[in-house]
């Protein structure tokens, strides 16, 4: 399972992809759950972790969703149009 932090802004994103992707790449099994329900203070830049976390999911062959997404990035992912590329774990 991945975790993703209670902060996720622009200038935490990509060295929170990074640590999320190596540690992705180390997981076994068919599926990547990205656990969401510590995030707390976030802007759009959570929804591009969580895609890139989903590419290298599906890359390797493997599902990818999410548990506890949020409220207000749920519906940041419905305005994008990309909720359905989140989908519930």
């Amino acid at each position: 399972m991945l975790t993703l932090p209670a902060v996720l802004r622009h200038d935490l994103a990509v060295s929170t992809v990074r640590a999320l992707s190596a540690h992705q790449a180390g997981e076994a099994g068919a599926e990547v759950v990205a656990d969401a329900r510590a995030l707390q203070e976030f802007d759009s830049s959570a929804l591009a972790v969580l895609l890139a976390c989903r590419r290298q999911a599906l890359a390797g062959g493997k599902t990818f969703s999410v548990l506890g997404l949020p409220e207000r990035l749920r519906r940041l992912a419905g305005l994008y149009g990309v909720e359905a590329l989140l989908p519930a774990a």
